[in-house]
């Protein structure tokens, strides 16, 4: 036994967590001295009071950022060491890695071995690769005449508004962090108020890091509040949302209102995950799509919730991922085995357990799971839960859960595998599962989807862009593809004179 193994529950009773907004590189106050109580997810503890940031502190916050970016004390440092201090600022997430996977494990409810893992460790490797990105981007110059001089250069846009969900939230800060900091940009950054404290230290340590004051901003709050104000701000030149399709709508509308600021979304999904009969593994089609699934407790956009299988093996495929699904029965979340946690809320878990109730109601066949779990420990747990016999059409089919639901759809042919797969107002990943070459590109090229995995689900890196098609949102996230969003291209002509001489 290894007795040198963090006793998380200890360091937990211990741990004094810091609600205040920072911004300007101080922590401070709502401006108006207003808090609201954040409890964990795990067992409904109270972890502290949070800055109840309202429209009073975006405007603080956006007047620290146009500040910075105006007199250049970042954008205009050269690259190599705004790299340095980006790559610092990696190197203190790294030295603060069992703080903040604590953190982010009591204020959202996942794994601590998760946390640890992979959110702080991802969110690092972010960072430092965009700091390694800041001086390997040349310009350009445009092929003219010979009597012409055109360069092609990139330019930060300004203040970028970033407002985070609350299933990843270091990993989904990071990913609007690393690119709109490497290009020279100043963040105000909105976590959700589900899960605001690593975003909160995370500013902290930039700081300590020596990226300048007012570079890097955090203000906690509500949507409707610190949300709405940063996305309306007139002084905000865009806006990078990671959340709801439902409330991407409204970052477009708020730009529509205000000033026509840049919006990206990042939005939901229904990905599909499609098994031909001509794949031999079904057990490791079954284990790849449980494993990812449950993962993080359903919670994430990119989930593979729809899975699609050819009727002649679905039999034998449901029974295989029917038995898999008790492996990820839910438990204490700070122990370090323990693979799938609590859900965020009390309304996650209801809104869970709603979808469930649907699925049972419009006829799907419930083989697994369907019941809330630990309801003694206080906290919001839910049994991971396949559904068998699932129509299309289905509400567990089209919408988005956000938790541990799979639904499994039986398909005849490869056209009405696609047809069905491409059915979905979300195209944000999906999955083809074939020993056929031939089949898996056709069917991947035909797939409407970001991103397209072929016998495997979730391998990921961040060279790799992350985004989808229609309703999954615009733009995209990760590789050097994400600089897109947060620079303009600006053209700089020049007429080269004839010699007169």
């Amino acid at each position: 036994m290894n007795t040198n193994l963090p006793n998380w529950h200890e360091r937990a009773a211990t741990l004094r967590a810091d609600g205040r907004m920072l911004v300007d590189g101080q922590r401070r106050a709502a401006a108006s001295g207003e808090a609201f109580a954040k409890h964990s997810p795990i067992d409904g503890r109270l972890l502290g009071g949070v800055a109840r940031g309202a429209a009073a502190d975006i405007d603080g916050a956006v007047a620290s950022a146009r500040a910075a970016f105006d007199d250049a004390r970042w954008a205009g440092m050269p690259p190599a060491v705004r790299k340095r201090l980006l790559q610092r600022f990696a190197e203190k997430i790294l030295a603060a890695k069992e703080e903040l996977a604590l953190l982010e494990t009591l204020d959202m409810g996942k794994p601590i071995q998760y946390s640890l893992a992979v959110d702080v460790p991802s969110t690092a490797r972010c960072i430092a690769w965009y700091a390694e990105a800041v001086d390997k981007i040349y310009d350009e110059i445009a092929p003219t005449g010979s009597n012409a001089l055109a360069l092609v250069t990139r330019e930060p846009m300004g203040v970028v508004g970033a407002i985070v969900p609350w299933n990843y939230p270091m990993i989904m800060a990071a990913w609007k962090l690393g690119p709109a900091l490497a290009a020279g940009n100043s963040v105000v950054l909105k976590p959700s108020e589900k899960s605001p404290l690593t975003a909160l230290r995370l500013a902290e340590l930039a700081v300590e890091a020596g990226i300048p004051p007012g570079v890097f901003n955090v203000v906690p709050g509500f949507g409707a509040e610190a949300g709405e104000a940063l996305a309306l701000h007139m002084d905000v030149d865009a806006i990078a949302f990671t959340g709801s399709t439902r409330t991407g709508r409204r970052m477009l509308e708020y730009a529509s209102r205000s000033n026509l600021k840049r919006v990206y979304n990042e939005l939901g999904g229904k990905s599909a995950f499609i098994v031909f009969p001509d794949f031999a593994d079904l057990q490791r089609a079954a284990e790849t799509v449980a494993a990812s699934l449950f993962f993080n407790q359903g919670e994430s956009c990119n989930a593979p919730s729809r899975v699609l299988v050819h009727d002649s093996v679905a039999d034998e495929f449901v029974a295989i991922v029917a038995a898999q699904a008790p492996k990820y029965a839910p438990a204490d979340p700070l122990h370090p085995g323990t693979v799938m946690g609590a859900l965020v809320d009390e309304t996650q878990l209801r809104t869970v357990m709603g979808y469930i109730e649907a699925g049972r109601g419009e006829g799907a066949r419930c083989v697994a799971g369907g019941r809330q779990a630990r309801g003694e420990s206080g906290g919001f747990y839910v049994e991971p839960t396949v559904f068998d016999g699932v129509a299309n059409g289905m509400k567990i089919a089209r919408e988005e859960i956000f938790g541990p639901v799979m639904s499994v759809i039986r398909f005849h042919t490869e056209s009405e595998a696609i047809a069905l797969a491409n059915d979905s107002p979300y195209g944000l990943q999906a999955s083809v599962w074939s020993d056929h070459l031939s089949r898996a590109h056709r069917v991947a090229r035909a797939l409407r989807a970001g991103t397209v995995h072929v016998n495997q689900y979730d391998e990921d890196d961040i060279t790799v862009p992350f985004g989808g098609y229609k309703q999954s949102g615009n733009g995209r996230d990760k590789s050097l593809h994400a600089f897109d969003k947060y620079t303009e291209l600006k053209t700089t002509w020049l007429r080269i004179e004839a010699d007169k001489a």
